[in-house]
């Protein structure tokens, strides 16, 4: 069978799997082309937005390949967020998502020889949230819609002037519920106020993200700033304690699937920010099914004791039974292994 076939027969088993999970079509949701909707003007790969897309960034980053991220969110207009007790947002019908993954030919130079990979955008339907992929052609002009997904070979150099190539994965339609599933429904990940209490650059000159959005009118119920939490930037060490930058890493790139609610709460272990037990956090603590992903060892973590830790096991492996998280990179993030290594060390028995 040759790739175009192979593909096609992928789609059409996509195509029936959506039939079967959603009411209707949910593609009616969407679009051929990002530039259909009109999110950003003139050159489309320079992501210039209109008047009520506004660009937003995340404190601590979920890592995907070393790929570099541009965030924006779209309100319906005359629409708010409304905050919630736990941080997050209740968002109106229609709100919008959109993330970018791109790759500077060199990390020295970041901001130049820049190719964009995939646009994701998360869109809140009739139906709930749903994610729809978009592909960037060669030329850099346009997105394309990609339900089945992507493989795409991908090539930069590295801030230590190594060159590393590596086939990047974008995902399916249906592999975005994979991260995005809380209480058997799809939501946003990112965008919570813990995340995003910190300074963005905007054209208008620097202002925290929150007070922005609230100048803006797009939420409803803030608090006062000092009741707001703030998640530090894991790659900053004057942002915060070993410790706090290790808890933030392993939050945003775990704690989707291992929190109460998320995909992965059968196996007891809870690695959100907000988690204190520290059983369920992991330390001392066997695993539910042993098997190839414990790699043959006792303890998700052992204090002092990195190397006999399953966690920094799986975080290192590119292995697909045994790596974590499980989607979203073929490569290790390795300036993020050192520093859960080093929490561990640290740790008191």
């Amino acid at each position: 069978m040759n790739i175009i076939t192979s593909k096609t027969h992928y789609l059409l088993l996509l195509l029936l799997l959506l039939s079967v999970s959603y009411s209707g079509n949910p593609l009616k949701y969407s679009k051929p082309k990002l530039s259909d909707y009109g999110f950003f003007q003139g050159r489309l790969a320079d992501h210039n937005p209109i008047d009520g897309v506004i660009p937003y960034d995340v404190s601590a980053q979920l890592f995907t390949d070393y790929a570099l991220k541009s965030r924006f969110i779209v309100l319906p207009k005359n629409q708010q967020l409304i905050y919630q007790q736990d941080g997050t947002f209740d968002y109106p019908e229609n709100s919008v998502l959109i993330k970018t993954f791109y790759y500077p030919e060199n990390y020295l130079y970041p901001n130049q020889n820049i190719r964009l990979i995939e646009t994701r955008l998360l869109i809140n339907t009739p139906e709930g949230w749903l994610g729809f992929p978009y592909v960037w052609n060669d030329e850099q002009t346009e997105a394309y819609l990609e339900i089945a997904g992507e493989r795409l070979q991908v090539s930069f150099i590295d801030l230590e002037e190594q060159t590393i190539n590596f086939e990047y994965s974008v995902p399916n339609f249906n592999q975005c519920k994979g991260c995005h599933v809380k209480h058997n429904q799809m939501v946003p990940i990112g965008p919570k106020t813990r995340l995003l209490n910190h300074e963005f650059i905007y054209d208008d000159g620097a202002m925290n993200q929150l007070k922005k959005w609230n100048t803006l009118g797009m939420i409803r119920e803030l608090p006062v700033d000092s009741y707001v939490k703030k998640t530090p930037d894991y790659n900053h060490p004057n942002e915060g304690t070993i410790q706090e930058r290790a808890r933030a890493w392993i939050d945003i790139n775990c704690a989707h699937c291992h929190q109460l609610g998320s995909p992965a709460e059968t196996s007891g272990l809870f690695l959100n920010i907000e988690e204190t037990n520290l059983t369920q956090l992991g330390i001392y603590k066997p695993p539910i099914a042993a098997g190839q992903g414990s790699g043959n060892l006792k303890y998700t973590i052992v204090p002092k004791e990195p190397n006999q830790s399953i966690l920094i096991y799986r975080m290192e492996s590119t292995h697909p039974g045994i790596m974590m998280p499980e989607l979203g990179r073929k490569l290790v993030h390795k300036e993020g292994v050192e520093l859960v290594k080093q929490w561990i060390k640290e740790m008191e028995e």
